[in-house]
């Protein structure tokens, strides 16, 4: 399925914007530099639409938001480099590229992803983050870490060595963790900007961010590894557990739309507003990378 144009047209405003924001912020010729920016281009981006739609619902202003965004782009980017190391899943591609570890080696891409992360946070302590800053860099550490994304990818590397494969409670808490706590953080951080209530797009994100895993998993089994841009089909050779393992196909990808419907009812005081929210959840389970 195609994007809608005008969920397309936003999306791809926003990857022009951070990327040449990311571009002016790691702006440094030596290799360090190199890899950081190698890691956070070239994806989709989503996280860093979310926050600026988010903060545009909230009348937040466009520069004040784009730190955010490039913020969470830098913390996405750098899960992914650890994450790909040999150490952890051990990949090969990453978007259709060379993985930053294949193409530099390992150290670089510790370094390259310890860079990436602690940017983020000078991002936020920056002026024009504005007043609710501090809890913008609070919210994000707590998405990140312990109880969020590094939690989600130390319960992902247990349950490889598992003696049974998760049940769909454990493979649910592991992913809302592992790629929701970002995404939650990404839809709230507009209103966490302009000092409003989170709770409608807390609401969003939670299905969105379950949706988008679960779509995961069917490109898993029905994709296209040249358009997907990485290996397939590795959690069903090592016999991990995943929502198409435990549900079954069709009834994964009912789940996933019904979580879009969730996602879509929970914008309604926002109105026609947030229309290109609801087009960008409509997306996260039509995508074909």
């Amino acid at each position: 399925m195609t994007a809608s144009p005008v969920f397309a047209s936003a999306l791809t405003a926003a990857q022009a914007r951070v990327s040449e924001f990311a571009k002016f912020r790691i702006s440094g010729r030596d290799e360090l530099h190199e890899a950081m920016r190698y890691a956070i281009m070239g994806g989709k981006m989503l996280r860093g639409f979310l926050v600026l739609e988010s903060a545009r619902l909230h009348h937040v202003p466009s520069d004040t938001a784009l730190n955010a965004a490039l913020a969470i782009e830098c913390i996405h980017a750098y899960s992914l480099v650890h994450d790909d190391l040999p150490c952890m899943d051990d990949d090969d591609l990453r978007r259709g590229q060379p993985t930053l570890h294949r193409k530099w080696n390992e150290a670089t891409a510790v370094l390259a992803g310890d860079s990436l992360q602690t940017l983020a946070f000078e991002l936020l302590a920056e002026p024009i983050v504005g007043q609710h800053a501090l809890k913008l860099i609070r919210s994000l550490a707590q998405a990140s870490g312990k109880d969020g994304m590094v939690s989600g990818q130390m319960l992902d590397i247990n349950a490889e060595t598992a003696k049974q494969p998760l049940g769909l409670p454990q493979i649910t808490l592991l992913q809302q963790r592992k790629t929701g706590c970002l995404i939650e953080w990404s839809a709230t951080a507009g209103p966490q900007l302009a000092g409003a209530d989170t709770t409608a797009l807390l609401t969003y994100a939670q299905a969105l961010g379950l949706a988008f895993q679960i779509a995961d998993d069917i490109l898993d089994v029905e994709g296209d590894a040249d358009k997907v841009g990485k290996a397939l089909r590795k959690d069903e050779d090592a016999g991990k557990a995943t929502f198409v393992s435990l549900l079954g196909l069709d009834a994964a990808k009912e789940r996933a739309a019904t979580l879009v419907e969730q996602a879509c009812d929970a914008l309604h005081t926002y109105g026609a507003e947030a229309e290109t929210l609801k087009q960008a959840a409509q997306f996260v389970i039509s995508r074909d990378s």
